[in-house]
């Protein structure tokens, strides 16, 4: 079955998920940032077929997620490591396995815990507004259309619901 690209969809979540959605990518970028940088490793970390990994870390790389380090020339062979772009995407890989750990997680528990370092503390993330450091959930949100806001494939419906929030 062929995937739908969603990369002209003029959506923000559409086009992260066009870069990072598929099942492999948020687990390769996992492995990257917990210090799993090297090819083999990664294909005996995640179990995952070479040519597949050869795939998604080429993508990633043509995302700007995942850059290549070479680590030896003869033959040539690299590392792999997490862009600017890609250390972004850690907190919401966390925030994401904590929602795992709370109504998805193995009988035992969390298989991987966190530590903030800042504090010391076993970390709980949430995601807090920049502005007032208010924390942020579904009832206290209220979506209205962005400076690039159309309706096209993909928001047509949503633009018509935003359209009335206008100007607020």
């Amino acid at each position: 079955m062929e995937r739908t690209s969603f990369a002209n969809i003029p959506c923000s979540l559409a086009r992260s998920l066009e870069a990072i959605g598929d099942w492999w990518s948020p687990l390769i970028l996992r492995d990257l940032f917990l210090g799993v940088r090297r090819f083999g490793e990664l294909v005996e970390d995640l179990g995952i077929s070479r040519n597949l990994l050869t795939r998604r870390l080429v993508a990633l790389e043509e995302a700007g997620i995942v850059r290549r380090e070479p680590y030896e020339t003869r033959p040539p062979r690299y590392e792999y490591a997490l862009t600017e772009a890609g250390l972004e995407l850690v907190p919401i890989l966390v925030a994401l396995t904590a929602w795992g750990d709370r109504w998805k997680a193995p009988r035992k528990g969390a298989p991987i815990e966190f530590v903030h370092t800042d504090c010391g503390h076993r970390l709980r993330p949430r995601i807090v507004c920049a502005d007032c450091s208010g924390e942020i959930s579904h009832d206290n949100l209220r979506p209205m259309p962005g400076p690039g806001a159309r309706a096209a494939r993909g928001t047509k419906v949503i633009a018509r619901k935003l359209a009335g929030t206008a100007g607020l």
